[in-house]
């Protein structure tokens, strides 16, 4: 049997519903295994596990599956990354499938984002969100992880070099703060920071 677009949505669905009532993981992996094998359309497979891209335990037996079939899909590898990421895989095999993405697609911020994150040294995690912040520099969510980054290395280092680039990168996204709640955060921060230099 080779499902369409529709079958294999309503198949992972049906498997999700199940998995939700009764727990079991066992069942949920030879149903999604089955869904696989029997759904040749790779586009309509990521179709129908999208809404359960952040479950960790429908999302990667897919991806895998999707990764196999299309080695250099970028997206996919992304989304294969956040799985095994959510499972607690490890900076290792999240960041070798972080960088196989990039390779394939070196515009995918996704990519980047999760190639920085598993960086397991704090200075050499600073230093990746910096290269995204180069690549990617309208990225408010990058320049807020390596200003945090920079705090970091600066609190455990004593590093005055840090210490500039986390007070530096933080008053850039008070500038652009627009809500209070941020604005109070980032003032926070700040504030806190400065008094190390002082």
């Amino acid at each position: 049997m080779v499902r369409s677009a529709p079958d294999a949505r309503a198949a992972v669905a049906a498997a999700v519903g199940d998995y939700r009532s009764e727990a079991d993981i066992p069942k949920l992996l030879a149903r999604l295994d089955a869904i696989c094998a029997e759904t040749t359309d790779t586009a309509a497979l990521i179709a129908a596990v999208e809404p359960y891209r952040e479950m960790h335990e429908v999302a990667g037996p897919v991806y895998e599956r999707v990764v196999e079939r299309e080695p250099e899909n970028a997206a996919a590898l992304v989304a294969l990354a956040n799985a095994y990421w959510l499972t607690g895989r490890g900076p290792d095999v999240v960041g070798g499938i972080a960088s196989r993405a990039l390779a394939a697609d070196p515009e995918n911020r996704a990519a980047w984002h999760l190639w920085a994150l598993t960086e397991p040294s704090p200075r050499g995690r600073m230093n990746r969100w910096h290269q995204v912040t180069q690549r990617f520099p309208e990225d408010k969510l990058a320049h807020a992880a390596l200003a945090d980054n920079a705090a970091s290395v600066a609190g455990a280092e004593n590093d005055t070099v840090a210490l500039k680039l986390a007070i530096g990168t933080y008053e850039m996204l008070l500038a652009g703060a627009t809500s209070a709640q941020e604005r109070t955060a980032l003032s926070d921060a700040l504030t806190t920071l400065k008094k190390w230099r002082a």
